[in-house]
């Protein structure tokens, strides 16, 4: 759980400065947005985790 809050931050962050900066435009970002949400409701979001958490155990053992 640790690290999906993190990369949750970490994402809202990255998101953030390329709002900023003017790389992303609102409405690609809010669209995005609610993509993210509607596919974590479907069948596919326990595999989309599990291969999050498979990376980031990867990452970690470097």
């Amino acid at each position: 759980m640790v690290i999906s809050l993190s990369l949750v931050v970490v994402a809202a962050l990255i998101v953030l400065v390329l709002l900023r900066t003017g790389y992303l435009r609102l409405w690609p970002a809010v669209a995005s947005t609610l993509f993210g949400f509607l596919l974590a409701s479907t069948g596919i979001a326990p595999a989309i985790t599990h291969t999050i958490t498979s990376v980031t155990g990867w990452i970690s053992s470097l």
